[in-house]
């Protein structure tokens, strides 16, 4: 059993936190091993640059050595790219104790990095190598010695530490004892199975930091137990180095710890510094989610969908009254912005909220029939957004509502095999007809690319960008019954996200891409108003 009172008088000496943290991502190897993700030569490259670039991260581990040609050509990029950006010492490849195999393999790549994984528990290396702890560190020399030959740094990871501490603590000294007098630069520790706890990863660190005060130690977590944050922030504040993330928290199993949660917990909670930039780290957890699809739950703290939107009223109003129900997570910290949302939970101040930012102003009357019907469709399980506003308000106040300035006329949509899809349309925009033909990847497509072609030959303009696409039945719905299309638009820099509800998907996108291009065009045609008042 764990006590973590053991060698109490070492408190001050060895329970401290580091005042900087390394930060290694290994994103594109181990949350590679997550069940159906596996990323193409270009996207691990895109990864790459984000993280070494935008994100800032000190370090990035990119591939396993000797795994498949497409690895290869995957690292060779990586490792060309850091070349010359200057980048290179901060790209490492995970090796095995083989000799000279994974060097050569890494060199051949253009890398000079080895993540060397070695056994750190007796049971790894005595049932899996069938070795004893001797043979295993003088074939660990053997390959540190070649790796030095070719000017190589090498890091090196204890695999199964975390039990190899709990079940033959012994065996971990004597690999430690002999390999921290060698050129290894990092002692990468994993709790391999995340078997630990917090309390157990202090009073491990603690052991390791007594005995080995010199040493570079980087803990890396796994989430088996919904503790990887939990543990990597019990290892820094016992004095280790570095710790291990993934982008979303990918990994094998239940994933790694989750780049953007250690982050915050480092600067908030235990004020200890990273390179981290923060406000890139929405973007690259959106890249990851494309190229891996594994999705982000929506309440995932600091990237998910929902973690900036108040959606009781109250809090709206705490907001208004001095941020009553705010904290340091500013959604502003990582490029976003707070929503309030609308449903039946929405009092006056989130509705008010909505409003202003649309620049409509309401009679506090007008106020008390739009919120009660949001009231009521939330209860109906609508779901509305911010762009459903100015219609809302005009179905409940049936004046001063505002005319379409696009209107769909006509349009015709086809397939067929072996041809493209194909799509016809017919729009009024502010009183004069266009109609446009067009092909696409899909029926939609061919639709949009039919609109983009009208606005740009008749109108000389462009109107937004298709940022998501998605297409659910709304909650409470069946799947013989109404099909809900969500589409989000970039429009420069605003984010604009519009819903249509139909019985076919391809009306329900028309429907949602129409609230669009309404929106769209109040907005053009105010701006140009206000240009010619100035």
């Amino acid at each position: 059993m764990f006590n973590v009172q053991d060698d109490a008088s070492n408190v001050s000496s060895y329970t401290r936190i580091e005042p900087f943290v390394e930060i290694m991502d290994c994103t594109l190897r181990d949350g590679e091993q997550t069940s159906g993700v596996s990323f193409l030569p270009h996207e691990k490259l895109m990864i790459a640059r984000a993280l070494l670039r935008d994100v800032n991260v000190d370090r990035i581990e990119v591939a396993s050595a000797r795994v498949s040609q497409g690895e290869k050509e995957a690292v060779s990029m990586i490792c060309r790219y850091a070349r010359q950006a200057g980048l290179l010492d901060k790209v490492e490849v995970l090796g095995f104790v083989d000799g000279t195999r994974s060097i050569d393999w890494i060199k051949d790549c253009g890398g000079h990095v080895i993540n060397l994984l070695a056994k750190g528990s007796e049971k790894h290396c005595t049932e899996q190598l069938h070795k004893t702890v001797e043979d295993h560190i003088a074939d660990i020399i053997q390959t540190l010695d070649y790796a030095k030959q070719n000017g190589f740094t090498v890091n090196l990871y204890l695999e199964d530490w975390s039990n190899g501490m709990k079940q033959s603590p012994e065996y971990v000294y004597a690999m430690l004892d002999a390999l921290t007098q060698t050129d290894i630069k990092r002692f990468m520790l994993p709790d391999t199975l995340g078997v630990l706890n917090p309390l157990q990863v202090i009073e491990l660190m603690r052991k390791m930091r007594k005995r080995y005060p010199d040493a570079h130690f980087d803990f890396h977590a796994h989430n088996d137990y919904d503790l990887a944050v939990s543990n990597s922030l019990a290892a820094v504040l016992c004095g280790c180095r570095g710790l291990h993330v993934t982008v979303n928290g990918l990994g094998e199993r239940c994933g790694n710890a989750p780049l953007s949660s250690v982050q915050v917990i480092l600067k908030d909670q235990f004020h200890a510094k990273t390179n981290i930039r923060e406000d890139e780290l929405n973007s690259i957890s959106r890249m990851v989610e494309g190229y891996s699809g594994i999705a982000i739950a929506p309440n995932q703290p600091v990237i998910g969908e929902n973690v900036f939107t108040q959606v009781a009223g109250v809090h709206a109003d705490g907001d208004d009254k001095g941020g009553l129900y705010m904290n340091q997570l500013v959604p502003e910290r990582f490029g976003r912005k707070r929503e309030y949302a609308l449903g039946k939970n929405s009092g006056r101040a989130s509705v008010a909220k909505n409003l202003k930012e649309l620049g409509l102003e309401l009679t506090p009357e007008q106020m008390k029939r739009v919120t009660k019907r949001i009231t009521e469709l939330g209860d109906r399980k609508e779901v509305v957004t911010k762009e459903d506003l100015p219609f809302i308000v005009s179905d409940v106040l049936k004046h001063d509502a505002p005319e379409d300035r696009v209107k769909l006329i006509s349009y015709l949509v086809s397939t067929a095999y072996g041809l493209k899809p194909g799509a016809n349309v017919r729009v009024e925009i502010n009183g004069t007809q266009y109609e446009a033909s067009a092909t696409g990847d899909g029926q939609y497509d061919a639709l949009v690319k039919a609109l983009r072609y009208i606005y740009k030959k008749y109108l000389g303009r462009t109107f937004p960008i298709l940022a998501n696409y998605a297409v659910s039945i709304p909650p409470g719905g069946r799947t013989d019954a109404l099909v809900q299309t969500v589409i989000t638009w970039h429009n420069g820099d605003k984010l604009l996200r519009t819903r249509g509800l139909d019985a076919d998907q391809t009306e329900a996108a028309i429907k949602a891409t129409f609230k669009m291009l309404n929106i769209f065009e109040e907005q053009e045609q105010g701006a140009a108003k206000a240009e010619q008042e100035n």
